[in-house]
């Protein structure tokens, strides 16, 4: 299952180098950059048994720029879907949830 989520990191590493699954302590974390973690799941059932099943990850990106390109991008992948935006420490924060 780990594989997954390292699919996951490759395909966000595609957009910008960096990315963390756990976030460093704040003086390491290099801008823009997308920060991510496991947040759910989805699982539908048919006859009984497990039919469709997908983990949910929240993904933030985390950009000075308030029209983050970036941002726009992620939100272009599939599966993803636009949750907030909210200002800290003169950063923006867009984030996302993401089924993968």
């Amino acid at each position: 299952m780990a594989q997954l989520r390292l699919s996951l990191h490759e395909t966000l590493k595609e957009l910008t180098e960096h990315v963390y699954f756990q976030a460093p302590p704040n003086n390491q974390v290099q801008f823009p950059c997308i920060l991510y973690s496991r947040d759910g799941t989805s699982a539908q059932h048919a006859d009984n048994e497990l039919y469709r099943h997908a983990k949910r990850y929240q993904v933030t990106v985390i950009d000075r720029d308030p029209d983050s390109e970036l941002a726009d991008t992620v939100e272009q992948l599939p599966y993803c879907a636009f949750e907030r935006r909210f200002a800290a420490d003169d950063l923006n924060h867009f984030v996302f949830n993401l089924f993968f």
